[in-house]
């Protein structure tokens, strides 16, 4: 009997916590739901929960937005200047749940416990860079919450690699190692390299569609990562408006700072910049290489100001 009772409870109680998306294949289905299961079967285990509940009223909860990339695009600027909104609770660190398998076995309730105690009237916000380019994350977000909704910081594609290598290349200096020039990624056999990762990540288009498969495009809000860098205000003012927020956020939270070359944040008098790891100088490159960058991804850049409705101010190619 007990056994009888306990199967109905999640017969009824599955489907509203981890909704499947209708359209795809049935292998796919079956993969899908096995794995909704399994994240079901974690969550509900009560003792986990408890210690996600805070005396104060406040608790841990599943974000409902997220910062899914991309990759150097100024993911912790926007990050770090939305968390200036008092009804902002932000994730500290990179969480990885949806693109890497490791975490994501360990279910939503492991989620869960890698968000900030925030209290019912805030929003819980994460961001992992790596979610946009992730074949397999869309769908998963989705399983989880179909009203997601997502904040996606894109800056010039052709600054975007060379920004992409820069950390990498900063990275292997840390650790005292050597690391190759940015030429010999680009270029192979005389031609741009376009296997390269680097180079992949910045086809916005291509990324793009898969996410457009699960989300309207009006419950993704792409933040312009050029301005931001150069006038933050008006661009956060945007993302409040998406996410419905009271307009808490004014220009005096903002400051440029001369000797770092960036806007820095002032908060409650309390002054503060970004890492020293941001705003690093790209390599010296070579101007035929740059404009090869420039030509390959003028009409993917095309593509996807179709796609999106609107349109950026990059680099475009120019035929001689």
């Amino acid at each position: 009997m007990a056994a009888f009772l306990l199967g109905a409870v999640l017969l009824i109680v599955q489907p509203q916590i981890v909704p499947s998306r209708p359209a795809i294949n049935s292998k796919a289905e079956t993969s899908a739901q096995s794995a909704q299961r399994e994240l079901l079967k974690k969550t509900s285990q009560k003792n986990d929960f408890k210690e996600n509940i805070h005396s104060n009223g406040s608790c841990r909860q599943l974000p409902q937005t997220i910062i899914i990339g991309v990759r150097k695009g100024g993911t912790r600027a926007l990050l770090e200047m939305l968390s200036l909104h008092p009804d902002i609770a932000a994730a500290e660190s990179e969480v990885h749940f949806f693109d890497w398998e490791d975490h994501y076995r360990n279910g939503l309730q492991w989620y869960i416990n890698q968000m900030p105690f925030s209290y019912p009237h805030q929003i819980t916000v994460e961001k992992t860079p790596a979610y946009f380019t992730s074949p397999e994350v869309p769908e998963r977000v989705y399983n989880m919450n179909q009203s997601m909704r997502l904040l996606l910081i894109l800056r010039d594609p052709s600054e975007r690699v060379l920004s992409d290598y820069t950390q990498v290349f900063y990275n292997h200096m840390q650790k005292h190692k050597p690391y190759p020039s940015i030429e010999q990624f680009l270029i192979k056999d005389g031609e741009l390299n376009v296997d390269y990762k680097a180079i992949n990540r910045s086809l916005y288009y291509i990324h793009m569609q898969n996410w457009l498969k699960y989300f309207p495009l009006d419950h993704i809000h792409i933040v312009d990562g050029d301005k931001l860098i150069k006038d933050p205000f008006p661009e956060i003012e945007k993302v409040e408006r998406f996410l419905k927020l009271s307009p808490q956020i004014n220009a005096s939270n903002f400051y440029f700072n001369k000797t770092k070359g960036f806007y820095c944040l002032r908060d409650s008098g309390r002054e503060r910049c970004l890492h020293e790891s941001k705003g690093r100088a790209h390599p010296q490159v070579d101007t035929r290489l740059l404009e090869k960058l420039h030509e390959y991804f003028y009409e993917p850049n095309k593509k996807f100001f179709e796609l999106v409705g609107r349109t950026f101010d990059w680099h475009s190619y120019v035929a001689s």
